[in-house]
């Protein structure tokens, strides 16, 4: 890139030592204006001190944009994944992978806002998340530029980003009870990696946790509760109804306290690496199970098929970034397509790690005792099937002769 043609960057900034460290070296490097750009999507962090930090590094009140993205961010992304069902690999419910197209999307839409050319990020050059927040920007905005500083600059070390804080006078704080793990929190999940868990036959330490107890300590006694949907999307708990935002919150509540939404995998990299990471998603686990409650009894059998096929490929669209693909788009269509009679509502057990589903009922249900008890009744003939069966069986008969 050539650095001289940069003018203006917007920088997704966190206010942490590395964004501080980028917002200086885009200045001294490209000698560009720079707009920061922090979003909260339920880090649960305050975001506020971000405008100080970037003041006191020299960026104008005008260049300085912190919003609240959290009801955009799981009424938008995060319901709509749901109704797939989206999981990756068989056990990521995708928290991380699910929240940059929103970042990436904010990103493009203030640079056209403020009249700049470039966006940057400080996604490290062995992450998915480089790849996460490229291919959106790029989707929304072909001409827009990337700068990436952690694919060109020589800070390759914690010691030598601390030299670079210090001979800039970035302030770095030292956090008490900061946990040594690399870890990313949104409302849906929060994440960890590195340390001792880059050996994966280490167990992980209790204190590592944040957001959930561990099941052994969990309350004695189970919770109940009822989860209300509404065309594919949970809408109240208790019949309370809530916000996106709020309902998802209460549950991250609920399941912590129960001990559920825990996870440990190594999963597949975009960039071709495997990399170990242990998971939080009390809320999401809560929901991606209650919501196959309420299908179970709204969905025809073959739509219930299909989606289940098509649910590994719709996760590795997210997981991979292309969340403003064509194909991701005809994919949802067809989802939501699917969910339009997806109403009703579920009871739930919680108890010690578990969910355990207690009944479902839906005004749209698909389930008829007439049909499906094992007493006697009046509508289905049970002699039909012998037909069925000699009809399906007829291809091994004839491949049984043949041998």
């Amino acid at each position: 890139m050539t650095q001289n043609k940069i003018k203006k960057v917007v920088l997704a900034y966190s206010g942490g030592l590395d964004t501080s460290v980028i917002l200086k070296w885009l200045g001294d490097t490209y000698g560009c204006e720079v707009i920061t750009f922090t979003a909260d999507i339920g880090q649960g962090e305050e975001v506020e001190p971000a405008r100080a930090k970037a003041k006191l590094l020299g960026i104008k009140d005008e260049n300085i944009f912190i919003e609240d993205l959290r009801e955009e961010f799981v009424r938008d992304f995060v319901f709509p994944m749901f109704r797939a069902n989206a999981v990756y690999e068989g056990e990521y419910l995708l928290g991380t992978s699910i929240a940059r197209p929103l970042i990436a999307k904010r990103l493009v839409e203030i640079a056209k806002e403020m009249g700049a050319d470039a966006i940057a990020h400080g996604a490290t050059g062995k992450g998915n998340d480089q790849v996460r927040f490229e291919l959106g920007a790029y989707a929304l905005n072909p001409n827009i530029k990337v700068i990436a500083p952690w694919r060109e600059w020589d800070l390759n070390s914690r010691e030598k980003l601390l030299q670079y804080a210090e001979q800039a006078g970035i302030p770095i704080e030292k956090k008490p009870n900061k946990s040594p793990y690399s870890m990313d929190a949104n409302l849906l999940h929060i994440s960890y990696e590195g340390q001792l868990l880059e050996d994966p036959y280490n167990e992980p330490e209790e204190s590592m946790w944040r957001w959930t107890s561990s099941p052994f300590d969990a309350p004695d006694l189970p919770e109940e509760i009822i989860i209300g949907f509404e065309k594919g999307d949970p809408t109240s708990i208790n019949g309370e109804k809530l916000s996106a935002a709020k309902l998802l919150e209460k549950l991250n509540i609920l399941g912590g306290k129960h001990g559920i939404g825990r996870l440990d995998i190594v999963e597949n990299r975009y960039v071709g690496m495997k990399s170990r990471g242990c998971y939080e998603t009390p809320g999401g686990t809560i929901l991606l199970k209650a919501h196959r409650a309420i299908e179970s009894i709204t969905l025809d059998r073959e739509e219930a098929h299909l989606k289940d096929e098509l649910m590994p490929r719709y996760a590795s669209l997210i997981y991979n970034g292309y969340w403003f693909s064509r194909e991701r788009e005809a994919l949802q269509a067809l989802i939501d397509k699917t969910q339009e009679h997806v109403t009703g509502e579920v009871r739930l057990r919680l108890y010690k790690g578990n969910i355990i589903v207690l009944g479902r009922k839906s005004p749209k249900s698909l389930f008829d005792e007439a049909y499906s008890t094992f007493e006697e009744d009046s509508v289905y003939n049970q002699a039909d099937a012998q037909g069925f069966i000699k009809l399906n069986a007829l291809r091994f008969i004839i491949a049984g002769k043949q041998k």
